[in-house]
């Protein structure tokens, strides 16, 4: 795998991770969100990522089978989770229905800080391996000294 290659999939993933953590901060800031623009509370978002690959054919009469080689990750989008909203009796709020419930937004605090934490972790090691390969590309040049 050539040293630019690396650089490229490291990148991705730090980018696919800062969007995940937006994500998160945005479903944070709107754990209680009971109006939105759609009508009713907030929706959880959820980002969905997709591999990018890189298909390699050995030829039609090869007997090696086709491989795929992992070139990093995109974005495919941002989606809202279909969970139901979460239903707080509290007669007084002013979004209360006739029973005295509130339709509250299915953003569940802890479930996104172990994401956040996931999310961290995951672009952490994306700048491990980016520094590690940058690392290899200038001790390559240092070779040719």
């Amino acid at each position: 795998m050539s040293v630019f290659k690396a650089l490229r999939i490291s990148a991705s993933g730090l980018t696919a991770e800062r969007l995940r953590m937006d994500t998160i901060a945005n479903n944070l800031a709107n754990a209680n969100t009971t109006r939105s623009a759609e009508g009713g509370p907030y929706r959880r978002q959820v980002p969905v990522f997709a591999p990018i690959l890189d298909q390699s054919m050995h030829g039609a009469a090869s007997p090696m089978p086709s491989t795929s080689h992992g070139q990093g990750v995109r974005v495919v989008g941002v989606v809202s989770d279909p969970s139901p909203p979460r239903l707080v009796y509290d007669p007084q709020h002013p979004d209360a229905n006739a029973d005295g419930y509130v339709e509250m937004p299915n953003v569940h605090v802890v479930r996104e800080m172990v994401d956040l934490i996931t999310a961290t972790r995951a672009y952490e090691a994306n700048i491990a391996a980016l520094n590690s390969a940058k690392a290899m590309a200038q001790r390559a040049l240092e070779i040719g000294r």
